[in-house]
């Protein structure tokens, strides 16, 4: 595995790990877009994050920033700064995370995959969908320039099962963010208060191409589940999901139009793959164009 040399890609803030992960004193070995990362937890919060040489030895500290419960990195000097989400500083919410999954597809399609409304009833069936009622009714996408983000709002859904705090089924609101190419958050009605919403963000750690760990910070209003409960839930979805992701073709992400048609549903999907478009990202991407 080599390490990218894709600006966009290295320029950019990247989960590397959870705060739970590791006691103090200790650290964890990973990768990060091809790169030999080292993750030390020193303190009850600092951690050093460093970088291999091929001979093993540590060849320079990397920058580190502590958000949502969950530790960042970059390789480069980012432009975009760590998006803000107000949710996780308000007292009463539950804050919690779901460790790391590990998945074997390229991060665009599980982000790409994390705004998909259409597939709800047939991958999480009698959960976030149902057989009887599959439409994705129109919503509206808008590339917010100021912050150089992609939005999907007025999205609802019926869910039988809308979070582990939903008592019934329910037409669910929904609002998709996408921060980076490879962060993106929901919100979604809050089962419990109707005036207020759910917040569930996906991280992807890209260890190369076509393999990534997804963490999933989340800001949640529900008093009575417990964090094993929340957890059990939130990764119930994303192993539902991690099969159809695995199995998806070609194993790179192909951005020219005629490869992959889409639907009246993918509207965000289509926005998203354009802004991919015009950042020249290059890492996981498929070159070929069809004859």
């Amino acid at each position: 595995m080599t390490v990218t040399t894709d600006p966009v890609m290295l320029n950019e803030w990247i989960v590397c790990g959870w705060k739970g992960q590791m006691p103090v004193g200790s650290s964890v070995e990973t990768v990060l877009l091809g790169q030999k990362i080292s993750v030390s937890r020193d303190g009850a919060d600092t951690y050093t994050v460093a970088a291999f040489g091929d001979d093993s030895a540590v060849e320079r500290k990397l920058p580190v920033q502590i958000a949502f419960g969950h530790i960042f990195t970059t390789l480069g000097s980012p432009k975009r700064p760590l998006p803000k989400m107000l949710e996780f500083d308000e007292t009463d919410r539950r804050i919690t995370g779901c460790g790391c999954i590990r998945i074997h597809a390229s991060p665009y399609r599980i982000i790409e995959n994390f705004l998909d409304l259409a597939h709800f009833p047939f991958v999480h069936t009698d959960i976030l969908g149902s057989p009887d009622s599959t439409e994705v009714m129109n919503y509206k996408v808008e590339h917010r320039k100021d912050v150089d983000e992609i939005w999907a709002v007025d999205c609802q859904f019926y869910q039988p099962a809308a979070s582990k705090a939903a008592k019934a089924g329910q037409m669910t609101q929904y609002t998709y963010r996408v921060m980076s190419p490879i962060s993106c958050v929901l919100y979604k009605s809050a089962p419990p208060d109707p005036t207020r919403f759910d917040l569930f963000s996906l991280f992807l750690q890209p260890m190369g191409e076509t393999e990534c760990l997804a963490y999933v910070p989340m800001a949640l209003v529900d008093d009575n589940s417990t964090v094993a409960e929340l957890i059990d839930f939130e990764q119930t979805i994303f192993l539902q999901d991690r099969m159809i992701l695995q199995n998806q073709r070609p194993l790179l992400f192909p951005l020219d139009p005629r490869m992959e048609t889409p639907t009246r549903a993918d509207v965000v999907s289509i926005a998203y793959r354009r802004w991919l478009k015009s950042m020249d990202i290059r890492f996981g991407i498929y070159e070929k164009t069809p004859a």
